[in-house]
C-alpha cells in the first residue's frame, strides 16, 4: 500500500484465499471512488467517449485528457459463468459462484467484471446459479475487502 492508501501491487492480495485487485496509477481512482460508494467510468474530457479499463490515452482521439463520470451504477447481464470446478483452489469453499460481465446502462460500450451477490457483504455463492439470466437488470453494491479496497459486486434490480 502507498501513503495515500492505494494498493501499489507489492503487498498481499488475498482476502481470506479470495483474489483482491491489484492496480496502477490509471486504475486508482476507479477504486477510490468505490470507496466512496460510487462507480465512476474514465471518460476522454476530448471526445467524451468512456473508457474501461483506465488507460492515459483515449483510443478514439489520442486524447490525454480524461475525467471520471459518475454513472447510476444500474447495467444489465451481458454474459456469465459459473466456474465447476472453481478455477482457484482458494474458491472452492464457495463453489459454485458465478462471474458476471455487465454492460452499464449508461455507458453501454463499458462492460466491467464481477459477482452476482445477494448482498454487498454476501458469499460468491449467495445467488443460485439457476436465477442468472442474460440482460437481468442490476445495480452496483460496494464490498469492503482486504486492506480497505472496495470491489464492485452486482445484485439483482427485482430479487
Amino acid at each position: 500500500m502507498t501513503q495515500s492508501g492505494i494498493r501499489d501491487g507489492s503487498g498481499d492480495t488475498e482476502e481470506h484465499g479470495l483474489l483482491v485487485p491489484v492496480f496502477d496509477d490509471d486504475g486508482a481512482p476507479f477504486f477510490a471512488y468505490a470507496a466512496r460508494g460510487e462507480l465512476r467510468v474514465q471518460t476522454c474530457a476530448g471526445c467524451a467517449e468512456p473508457r474501461f479499463p483506465p488507460r492515459p490515452c483515449c483510443p478514439h482521439c489520442q486524447s490525454f485528457e480524461s475525467e471520471w463520470i459518475r454513472t447510476s451504477g444500474r447495467g444489465r447481464i451481458w454474459s456469465y459463468v459459473v466456474p465447476h470446478p472453481p478455477l482457484l483452489p482458494a474458491y472452492a469453499a464457495q463453489a459454485p459462484y458465478n462471474v458476471i460481465l455487465v454492460e452499464l446502462v449508461d455507458a453501454p460500450r463499458i462492460r466491467l467484471v464481477g459477482n452476482l451477490v445477494a448482498a454487498a457483504d454476501a458469499a460468491l455463492d449467495s445467488v443460485d446459479p439457476a436465477r442468472i439470466r442474460i440482460n437481468a437488470p442490476v445495480r452496483a453494491v460496494f464490498h469492503q475487502a482486504a486492506d480497505g479496497v472496495v470491489v464492485v459486486r452486482w445484485v439483482l434490480e427485482r430479487p
